[in-house]
């Protein structure tokens, strides 16, 4: 459910809203597929980011990725609904180029956050979460060590560690959670909204490179969005590649907002 009182028709919806925001006169100046993320510049230096998945048993819309550069942002965000996961994570990446630019996210009311680290992510939440049921979707290593006092701790992951259960479990178990915790990723996957309807009654955090910084995710049913803002195409090419001190981190900066 929605708590704006709107109503998700399909599970594009979300898809459809983020798409749709993209104004047709921004273009996409470089896109890049090497490495663990899919990343995607834009002509107002914006630099998005997204899980490459690279699973490829559906047709490729364009065999070369970087034949897209030069077009509208939002044919190539278009992507994003692909089920070729290898395209779906270029489009997701052409989806966070514009709503994670930093100037747009903070105009949407999202702030940084505390500690510039994803290995912080879950920290603040420990004292929160103590004695209550929690589901982290994704396998984040750093997970327990920052919430100790969960009663209980439930990693759900499709490449499942030993320990993780299996993503399919999550129609089975998220409807019992006190606190969900997703992964950005599941965009690429086309999982998240289903995820969010399965947690409608939790705590929801979408956390994540992957994640949009839009408000259009609290109107789906998140009570916290986590984003990484980046307007400096280069610098995080430079800090993915290892060839800055602080990795992503100089490029850009997390953010957060939360519903009231």
């Amino acid at each position: 459910m929605l708590p704006t009182g709107d109503t998700m028709t399909s599970p594009w919806d979300l898809y459809d809203q983020l798409i749709d925001e993209i104004p047709a006169d921004i273009t996409v100046t470089a896109i890049h597929t090497d490495g663990k993320w899919r990343r995607v510049a834009t002509s107002e230096d914006g630099a998005g980011m997204a899980f490459g998945m690279n699973v490829q048993s559906r047709p490729r819309a364009i065999e070369d990725p970087s034949d897209l550069v030069g077009r509208p942002l939002r044919d190539v965000a278009a992507l994003a609904k692909s089920w070729n996961f290898e395209d779906a994570g270029v489009g997701m990446a052409a989806v966070n180029a514009y709503h994670s630019h930093p100037v747009r996210a903070l105009a949407h009311g999202f702030r940084p956050c505390k500690e510039n680290n994803w290995a912080r992510t879950f920290h603040p939440y420990g004292p929160f979460v103590a004695g209550k049921r929690v589901a982290v979707i994704g396998h984040f290593p750093f997970a327990a060590a920052a919430m100790p006092d969960a009663a209980e701790l439930t990693i759900l992951e499709r490449n499942v560690f030993d320990g993780d259960y299996p993503d399919s479990a999550c129609e089975y178990l998220l409807p019992e959670m006190d606190y969900v915790f997703i992964s950005g990723s599941a965009f690429v996957n086309k999982t998240m909204p289903r995820l969010l309807a399965l947690a409608a009654d939790a705590h929801t955090v979408v956390l994540g490179p992957s994640t949009p910084a839009s408000p259009a995710i609290l109107r789906a049913g998140a009570t916290t969005v986590m984003s990484f803002a980046s307007a400096h195409p280069a610098r995080l090419e430079d800090g993915l590649a290892g060839r800055t001190l602080q990795g992503m981190y100089d490029a850009g900066m997390r953010v957060e907002l939360s519903r009231p």
